[in-house]
């Protein structure tokens, strides 16, 4: 079946799949406040998701990344790690979690399926990790990632969301713990979302000050592979770890967007930005609906936007980062 690819010729082999809005740390760059639901969520069941799944697959999907909010506050959480390992088609499953459970359940996450897991950890101070997330779990969350790498996943990645006033002089501090550490370190720029317009202002650090700061200590850039998609590898024969640069208002970013979003509600999300997404909840109520949904996703691809919009001070419909998986 024809993969999914839009007018601009970009193809789409990556799907984020959020499966709850929900979260129990509160970032202060995401939920400062804490989780608030809408109402009463009603989230994705497993058959809608195995739907969605199967849809995406027959349109070239080679890659699942399960998220939230929290994705992992499901309590089928690992159900849906086996149904996505197990969708002909799909080659890698993987989670973006903050690594409160990762500890007690690695080794059967990776049993049912997940190959691949990015933990997100602002700050290697506890204090200053407090600071941030709201969560003094810091210690669990690090015994997660030691428990991750004990168990041998495919990929183990550290998501560090840059904070001027935070974090922005801890380079050598995470330096220091990938010297003989197999992790992926993924030094994400903050972004702008509706509700975050003053926070933005003043803590958003230009992801060139750290790829600045990396090419001086002799840090290479990584040849970018068919499947990769915006984020800039770096690597140093002395560091057993990699860092990745994920700078969205960088010079042509979009250009090697391979993603696509579908929120834990059934609404498709072409970028992170700019729309406030596609229904296809109507469509996931039966296998007889598959075709239906697949022409959607087709026809849905032709009205994605070059780019997402973000120089221009356009921070789209996202609220925050948790209403749509990130």
């Amino acid at each position: 079946m024809r993969e999914l690819q839009d007018r601009f010729g970009r193809s789409f082999h990556y799907l984020r799949l959020s499966i709850t809005d929900a979260c129990n740390f509160k970032c202060q760059y995401c939920l400062p406040n804490g989780y608030h639901p809408d109402g009463k969520p009603r989230f994705m069941t497993l058959e809608e998701i195995r739907r969605v799944l199967l849809a995406f697959a027959q349109v070239g999907t080679r890659k699942v990344r399960i998220t939230g909010g929290e994705p992992t506050l499901r309590k089928d959480f690992e159900a849906v790690v086996d149904l996505a390992a197990n969708t002909p088609g799909v080659q890698r499953v993987a989670t973006t979690t903050n690594g409160y459970r990762l500890a007690e359940h690695a080794k059967a996450w990776r049993q049912a399926g997940l190959s691949q897991i990015n933990v997100s950890v602002d700050s290697l101070d506890p204090v200053q990790f407090q600071r941030i997330t709201g969560d003094s779990r810091f210690d669990l969350v690090m015994k997660g990632i030691d428990t991750a790498l004990a168990e041998g996943y495919d990929k183990v990645k550290i998501n560090v969301v840059l904070l001027k006033e935070h974090n922005g002089d801890q380079l050598p501090l995470f330096l220091n713990y990938i010297k003989h550490q197999p992790v992926d370190l993924r030094f994400i720029e903050l972004m702008e979302t509706g509700l975050h317009h003053d926070y933005f202002q003043r803590h958003h650090l230009p992801g060139a000050v750290i790829q600045q700061q990396l090419e001086q200590a002799g840090w290479t850039l990584d040849p970018r592979g068919p499947d990769d998609g915006p984020a800039l590898n770096y690597s140093h024969p002395d560091y057993a770890g990699r860092i990745g640069l994920i700078m969205p208002y960088a010079k042509d970013f979009c250009a090697t967007c391979n993603r696509l979003r579908v929120s834990a509600i059934g609404k498709l999300h072409l970028c992170l930005f700019t729309e406030a997404g596609i229904e296809l909840r109507d469509l996931l109520g039966s296998d007889e609906q598959l075709a239906p949904l697949v022409a959607r996703l087709h026809a849905a691809l032709g009205q994605k936007h070059e780019t997402h919009y973000l120089h221009d001070g356009n921070a789209g419909a996202t609220p925050h980062l948790a209403s749509i998986g990130g």
